[in-house]
């Protein structure tokens, strides 16, 4: 078996290169997809546990994430290496607001938080509002887009709806960020990678099975 970072940098090298400075979406023809098709793949994490790596300007990470379903229906990430010390931990609550608990000083940063915090919005499938959202076609490819407070977030599904290819985070121009979701178990994924485009930060997860 490939040790897990050689995995992660296959996977992330055949993410494709997307999209210039042209809007995405505006390219794209109209389709009468219902958003609901999209449910089936939000991940339905109750406790799961990765193996974790993290690139981010220079500095490389590594360890364990725990994704925990918590009574309330908050979402809480934690972050730590193999003896227990954490580099953050995170609160996503169900009526979307977002607590940081801690984080390294390393990482202590108002641009890195933010962006953290839309990285793992992108994954939990937060913000899916029907009532906002447009669904396109390009390609052979179903764009499901859904308005942030700045940019767009895409979900992409094969034309059947029955398997999601990626997802983008994107400004009125360019992708942003690009992720992937793959091998669902009880509708878990069991890989994740999350790539950004227009600086050094990168996040591989490989689920530890229990």
């Amino acid at each position: 078996m490939l040790p897990f970072r050689i995995t992660y940098l296959i996977l992330s090298s055949c993410l494709p290169v997307l999209f210039a400075c042209t809007p995405v979406h505006q390219q794209m023809q109209s389709s009468t997809v219902n958003v609901p098709v999209l449910q089936k793949f939000r991940p339905a994490f109750t406790v799961a546990l990765y193996n974790t790596q993290v690139d981010v300007m220079g500095n490389h990470l590594s360890g364990l994430l725990l994704i925990k379903k918590m009574p309330d229906s908050s979402t809480r990430i934690v972050f730590s290496n193999e003896m227990g010390f954490t580099f953050f931990d995170f609160e996503f609550a169900a009526d979307g607001t977002f607590k940081v608990y801690s984080i390294i000083k390393k990482l202590n940063k108002r641009s890195v938080i933010k962006t953290l915090q839309h990285d793992f919005e992108l994954v939990l499938m937060n913000n899916l509002e029907n009532s906002r959202a447009t669904v396109k076609t390009k390609g052979g490819l179903i764009y499901f887009i859904f308005p942030q407070t700045k940019g767009f977030n895409y979900y992409i599904t094969n034309q059947s709806g029955n398997e999601l290819v990626r997802m983008e985070r994107a400004s009125s121009k360019k992708t942003i960020v690009e992720a992937v979701m793959k091998n669902y178990i009880k509708g878990v994924p069991d890989t994740i990678g999350i790539s950004h485009k227009t600086f050094e930060f990168n996040i591989g997860l490989k689920r530890i099975e229990r």
